[in-house]
């Protein structure tokens, strides 16, 4: 099983090889509320770690959703144009955002493990 990496910003990255699928947070999907609409970025761009890659709008606000890592656009998941909800209902499995080719893996030393995510959104409250 892959493992999961955390931003401050509430993204998280799951690697697999050298891709690494991208999405949200269900804390960062709670605080948003209803998701209406999600902005995806075009296959091919490049990211640094910490870009905005997307845009989620919810009934409640709209959000950045930045690159926890650096890499190319590889795969976006188009589900979410036609079903943005999936990021409420299913954050960590159908409601993902982006997948890059990893260009600098040694980033994911800067992002956090589960335990340390779950101590982090604990002393959020």
């Amino acid at each position: 099983m892959a493992e999961r990496k955390y931003s401050e910003d509430h993204e998280w990255v799951e690697v697999d090889g050298e891709s690494g699928v991208i999405g949200i947070s269900d804390y960062a999907q709670e605080q948003l509320g209803d998701v209406v609409f999600v902005e995806l970025p075009e296959i091919g761009k490049v990211f640094d770690q910490r870009d905005e890659a997307a845009v989620v709008e919810s009934v409640k606000a709209a959000a950045e959703v930045y690159t926890p890592v650096s890499g190319e656009v590889i795969e976006v998941n188009e589900e979410l144009n036609n079903d943005p909800s999936l990021v409420n209902t299913d954050a960590f499995g159908e409601g993902w955002f982006v997948k890059l080719k990893l260009t600098d893996p040694t980033e994911l030393d800067d992002l956090m493990d589960e335990e340390t995510y779950t101590t982090f959104v604990k002393g959020l409250s």
